[in-house]
């Protein structure tokens, strides 16, 4: 990431040193995902659409232990493979809104909530900025190379109430509160970065 563009990362030293940790990463770009992955201070697991590992590209993602997910059912293998990322201690890399979109956190899946209730996990909001702003000259489907792109780290919270409760009124409220976490998140770090 830092030989293509030139990312800003700010925050990073709020993301814990150890234990289960999720990134909710906001995504209006396909670079967003692998520019956390680049900064982040953690070796980081995303859950990815299974359309995106065909031929190399699929064997180079699980290579590098992302996780393959079927967006249009209950993905049981990939929510197995996402929680045993949790439970040895790792961070888990998911965009809330389930699919690239403008990038503001606006229509959360309660798939966040299942994964930091369950897991017992904090989340950590992530804010990528800066790169759905302008095409590339050269490859149109990427931002311009050398062009600059703002990764904000955001301060951990727990999604749950204390409770310990996991029921289905549990996640919609979870949901709710993490909802207003990363909107408030994604305007802080809309202020910090100028963008």
């Amino acid at each position: 990431m830092y030989g293509l563009w030139k990312p800003r990362v700010l925050g990073a030293w709020k993301v814990p040193a150890t234990g289960p940790v999720i990134f909710a990463v906001n995504h209006s770009h396909n670079i967003d995902g692998p520019m956390v992955m680049g900064v982040a201070p953690r070796p980081t697991h995303f859950l990815i659409k299974k359309e995106a590992f065909i031929g190399p590209l699929g064997t180079f993602l699980r290579g590098i232990g992302q996780l393959e997910v079927d967006r249009k059912s209950a993905d049981r293998t990939a929510v197995t493979k996402a929680l045993s990322v949790l439970d040895n201690g790792g961070a888990l890399g998911i965009f809330p809104e389930g699919t690239r979109g403008e990038g503001d956190f606006a229509s959360l899946r309660a798939g966040l909530a299942y994964f930091a209730l369950r897991g017992g996990a904090p989340i950590v909001p992530v804010a990528v900025l800066g790169s759905s702003e302008r095409r590339g000259r050269l490859i149109k489907a990427l931002p311009p190379l050398r062009s600059r792109v703002d990764v904000v780290f955001g301060d951990a919270f727990e999604a749950g109430d204390g409770s310990g409760r996991r029921t289905r009124s549990a996640l919609d409220e979870a949901t709710e509160r993490i909802q207003k976490q990363l909107t408030a998140h994604l305007e802080n770090a809309r202020r910090l970065t100028g963008r």
